[in-house]
C-alpha cells in the first residue's frame, strides 16, 4: 500500500511562521508535523510515500530528500501552482498506482496509528474517511456517520462529525477527471449520494494545526 501526504498549501493562517517555512515543516514535540506522519506510516509498514508541493517546495525537498534518512522512499509531485486537494491527487496518480492508498493532510497531527487503515474493507466504496468530533473552530462539522457510511446533509439537527484529513481513497474516485485545480469535497459528496463513501470515527488524539496558537498549544502538550 502507498500513501500520499498533502503538503502544497500556502499556510496563510499560520503567517508569519509560514513565510519561510512550509506548514508541514513546522515543529511540534521536537519534530516537523510531516515527520510525525512519515514515522506513523513507516510503523504501519508503508514506506512508499508521495508528497505534493507548491509553496516553498525547495524547503521540503531539502528537509526530507528521498526519505532514506527516515527509512522510507519519497516521490515528489511538484505543482507550480497549488492544485487544491483533488487536483494534487490527480497529478500524483501515476505515482500512486491502481490500488487504494492512504491520504493524509500534512497540517494535522494525530496519535491514531495508520496501521488500522490497512484493514479497511472497501467493498463497492470509493473512499473511506476518518471522522472526528467537531473542534471548536468547526462546530458545524462536515458529514453524518450512519451505518458505516458518510453522508452529506444540510439539516441543522443532524449530528455531524468533521473530516480529519485522513482517508483511504480508490483511484477510481478520480476516473475521467482532467488535471487542474479541483477540490476534493465535491467529489466525495457526489460519491456519497450512492453510498460510495464509508467512514469510521478516529480513535485517539487529533489536532488541526491551523493557527500559531494551536501549534504552540500542541507543542506544549507534546513537550510536557
Amino acid at each position: 500500500m502507498k500513501a500520499m501526504i498533502l503538503a502544497a498549501g500556502l499556510g496563510n493562517r499560520m503567517r508569519p511562521l509560514t513565510l519561510h517555512t512550509p506548514k508541514p515543516l513546522l515543529k511540534v514535540g521536537g519534530k516537523p508535523l510531516i515527520v510525525w506522519h512519515i514515522e506513523n506510516l513507516k510503523r504501519a509498514g508503508i514506506t512508499d510515500i508521495v508528497i505534493n508541493t507548491a509553496w516553498l517546495a525547495d524547503e521540503l525537498h531539502k528537509a526530507l530528500g528521498d526519505g532514506s534518512a527516515l527509512g522510507v522512499h519519497i516521490t515528489w509531485s511538484d505543482e507550480i501552482e497549488g492544485l487544491e486537494t483533488a487536483g494534487g491527487i490527480i497529478r500524483a496518480l501515476p505515482h500512486l498506482g491502481e490500488d487504494a492508498f492512504i491520504l493524509v493532510n500534512g497540517d494535522v497531527w494525530t496519535d491514531f496509528e495508520f496501521k488500522h487503515l490497512l484493514n479497511v474493507e472497501f467493498g463497492t466504496a470509493l473512499a473511506h474517511l476518518m471522522l472526528v468530533d467537531n473542534p471548536p473552530q468547526h462546530p458545524k462539522g462536515d458529514f453524518v456517520l450512519q451505518d458505516g457510511f458518510a453522508q452529506h446533509t444540510t439539516e441543522s439537527i443532524a449530528k455531524t462529525l468533521t473530516y480529519s484529513g485522513i482517508a483511504v481513497l480508490s483511484p477510481q474516485l478520480f476516473v475521467g477527471l482532467a488535471e487542474g485545480k479541483r477540490p476534493l469535497a465535491p467529489l466525495l459528496k457526489n460519491a456519497m449520494q450512492s453510498q460510495k463513501v464509508s467512514a469510521d470515527k478516529l480513535s485517539g488524539q487529533w489536532v488541526d494545526v491551523g493557527t500559531p496558537e494551536r501549534l504552540a498549544d500542541l507543542d506544549q502538550r507534546l513537550t510536557s
